[in-house]
């Protein structure tokens, strides 16, 4: 049985067992209550971030290097273009923005915006961070406007990957997309396994149901 330690990205790592089919179950962490008081957490990542999967032996951390190493050992998986495929360039390409380019910066934002002071939440580093996301969001939006998925005309895991950094940034961030990105939300929102991984992140979709604040450390 694989155990996902914690929400935020861990909707991820979710969401991509939901596609695949994997028994897996889900352990809450409180990181508003303090992960130090979280011992067996503590003993998974000693960094305290989310989210961690124990597999067996393996411990690991970073979704995105989670999805990797579970479509490898629990695959093949059409979530995963074979690498000969045509369309595995565009995959790994969004695979990867999806977090380094796109969840990285908006967290930034995130922070600034809604725990800041006041006289902090328009600093010079959260409208840098700001101007990353942008960048990136044009790649994203001009692979769009050419294909149903970001990585053709089928869907994978760049498209998990990428739909949590779009989440992000339009429940906490402040973005306000066009409707190219809200197009491709309803349609990735609209598959089973997205809704199966929302029914058990709890945390997650009071969130975007907008009944609170799911803070995103990780």
């Amino acid at each position: 049985m694989i155990t996902v330690f914690g929400e935020g990205r861990g909707f991820r790592v979710v969401w991509l067992l939901e596609e695949m089919g994997l028994a897996y179950r889900l352990r809450p962490v409180d990181l508003l209550a303090g992960v130090e008081k979280d011992a067996e957490f503590l003993a998974i990542n000693p960094a305290g971030f989310i989210p961690a999967i124990q597999d067996g032996d393996v411990t690991m951390v970073e979704s995105i290097a989670i999805m990797e190493y579970l479509m490898a050992r629990y695959g093949p998986t059409s979530l995963a273009p074979d690498p000969h495929d045509p369309a595995f360039p565009a995959y790994q390409q969004f695979l990867h923005l999806g977090e380094a380019g796109l969840a990285a910066s908006i967290y930034f934002v995130v922070g600034a915006r809604n725990f800041a002071p006041e006289s902090e939440r328009q600093n010079w580093s959260a409208a840098q961070a700001l101007s990353v996301f942008e960048s990136r969001l044009t790649l994203v939006t001009r692979q769009l406007a050419r294909t149903p998925y970001l990585a053709g005309e089928t869907f994978t895991a760049a498209d998990i990957s990428v739909t949590y950094a779009l989440e992000l940034a339009k429940t906490s961030g402040g973005i306000t997309f066009g409707e190219v990105e809200q197009s491709y939300m309803a349609r990735v929102r609209a598959r089973e396994g997205y809704k199966r991984a929302m029914e058990t992140c709890h945390s997650r979709k009071a969130w975007l149901e907008g009944k609170k604040y799911e803070h995103e450390p990780s």
